[in-house]
């Protein structure tokens, strides 16, 4: 399946726009690159990419594992830049909220999930994705 993105600069932001749906976001570069830090820089993207698809997936597949209830589970992401040239992330650590109600012995198989999204399979090995799962109490 492919998706068609389209991107168009102005200055230092770049409108992006979502082929199928026409949804628009923005990038702006982060102070430390020359930019104001408006909005979400392109690298600030892979962060939110991948928390958005860690929990996406969870859910996803809670629901065709009958995993339920799985409740809505949030995320948390700091991004790390390298601190030499040339510029990468070096680290994305995720905290995933688990919702209350996430039976004890569904908590492994949804870890498992979240650590093989898409995003994360697909960046780069080098980059370092700690994950942690925060449980409420019972």
């Amino acid at each position: 399946m492919s998706v068609e993105m389209h991107a168009q600069q102005s200055g230092l932001t770049t409108q992006l726009s979502h082929g199928p749906s026409g949804t628009a976001i923005h990038t702006v570069p982060p102070r430390d690159n020359g930019g104001d830090a408006s909005s979400f820089s392109p690298t600030d993207l892979v962060g939110a990419a991948l928390a958005s698809c860690a929990i996406t997936t969870m859910v996803l597949n809670a629901r065709r594992e009958n995993l339920l209830p799985l409740g809505d589970p949030k995320a948390r992401v700091v991004k790390v830049m390298t601190a030499t040239l040339p510029r990468r992330i070096a680290e994305l650590t995720l905290q995933i909220d688990m919702p209350a109600g996430t039976k004890p012995e569904h908590r492994a198989r949804l870890e498992e999930i979240a650590r093989g999204c898409p995003v994360a399979r697909s960046l780069h090995p080098d980059v370092k994705v700690p994950m942690t799962f925060v449980y409420p109490d019972p």
